[in-house]
């Protein structure tokens, strides 16, 4: 199907659940707890400045520019990205954003079996957000390339407020079409195609929290390996084989409170993601942070998350024995990491009334540890630690 007719396909198909949806809230909205729940709202907006109940609004206009470095493991990364969102005649926003990677990789993958090599990647996304009454629709497009790798992706989302506001359901799809090349080799062209199902339910709690469920499954089917790494049989080297299919599922709570009471002008935050797979792949990522006001122009916020997950079936390091799959991709083996980060936001004074300008930097330290996957060049376990900095101007208008 070409791209322009499956994004068609895609928004009819999420008018149609709208369609659903909407008769099924109607209902809803007839039942006591809706009655009770509606004044309460407003409270519970104000409090966590998520907005004021009643009809869904557009997001602001906003433009940000950001700088980002990444160094760790061998690969550095560093490149601009550009966002620009402008609303028209109070229903309809339009978002742009332009990224670029700029990637020097000596990573041990490559350092072993290959040459280092540098590479820039570029991506492109738009978006449309339509706001009617208490519902808000995004449609979105995103096109990425570099040397050996093209990707596009559509989607749509919709979310729906009930009860005053005191509850939010969300839907989406997402279908994604890649193109897989080999530097060296012209006769290498295969594709990825995936599709993406989202669902979700945010909740206020009461005056000072919230919280949220999101579901996720994702089905892949193409080739979905890299054409330059290697795995080991006896120590020999043989192209990795991965299975051409994919399912993956992921399930997300997070919950977010104002603790004023305790530490004035303070919010902590907790999220437990996790995440399976078809091949075997079960993966934890649980995150704690808190932010804090200082002053009137100063915002700081820190987390520290924790990730781990065990190997894939067909994973080996050095395998013993031929199977049909195989593959040494220490993504796909036992690991560990452990990230710590924090970010601060001033925002600029002595501006008119409608801008909000803000400056914000970030740092977070990673550090990976593989509990299957050895460094061929000393014969240990391998682990490797990051860093990730970012500096970004935002203003809305």
């Amino acid at each position: 199907m070409a791209f322009k007719e499956a994004v068609v396909a895609a928004i009819e198909a999420m008018a149609a659940i709208v369609q659903c949806l909407r008769r099924a809230l109607r209902v809803l909205r007839r039942t006591p707890a809706a009655q009770v729940a509606a004044p309460v709202a407003g409270l519970v907006g104000g409090a966590l400045g998520t907005g004021q109940a009643g009809a869904v609004t557009l997001p602001e206009d906003r433009a940000e520019a950001l700088f980002h470095v990444y160094d760790g493991g061998g690969v550095t990364a560093t490149g601009p990205a550009l966002l620009v969102r402008k609303s028209l005649f109070d229903k309809v926003s339009l978002t742009g954003s332009y990224y670029v990677d700029m990637v020097t990789n000596a990573s041990i993958d490559v350092v072993t079996t290959a040459s280092p090599f540098k590479e820039r990647r570029t991506a492109f996304d738009l978006g449309l957000d339509y706001v009617y009454r208490d519902a808000a629709i995004n449609v979105s497009a995103s096109s990425s390339s570099e040397p050996d790798y093209t990707a596009r992706s559509a989607g749509v989302d919709i979310s729906q407020e009930v009860f005053g506001g005191m509850t939010t359901v969300s839907l989406g799809f997402s279908r994604g079409w890649d193109t897989v090349g080999k530097k060296g080799d012209p006769g290498f062209d295969d594709e990825v195609t995936r599709w993406q199902y989202r669902v979700g339910l945010t909740q206020i709690l009461s005056p000072r929290w919230l919280m949220s469920a999101n579901f996720e499954a994702i089905s892949e089917d193409g080739f979905l390996g890299s054409p330059y790494r290697v795995a080991l049989i006896f120590g020999a080297a043989v192209p990795e084989r991965n299975p051409r299919t994919r399912s993956s599922r992921a399930i997300k709570l997070r919950t977010i409170g104002d603790v004023s009471d305790l530490v004035p002008r303070s919010s902590v935050r907790a999220e437990y993601r996790y995440f399976w797979d078809n091949w075997d792949i079960a993966a934890h990522t649980l995150e704690f942070g808190a932010s804090h006001y200082f002053g009137e122009r100063w915002l700081a916020d820190a987390f520290v998350r924790t990730y781990t997950q065990n190997s894939a079936l067909f994973y080996s390091d050095n395998a013993t024995s031929e199977t049909t799959y195989i593959s040494r991709n220490r993504q796909l083996s036992d690991f560990t990491s452990l990230g710590v980060g924090a970010k601060a936001s001033y925002t600029v004074n002595g501006l008119p009334a409608r801008y909000d300008v803000k400056v914000t930097g970030g740092y977070e330290f990673k550090q990976f540890k593989f509990n299957e996957f050895t460094d061929l060049r000393s014969g240990k376990l391998y682990e490797h630690n990051a860093h990730v900095l970012q500096l970004y101007l935002s203003a809305n208008f």
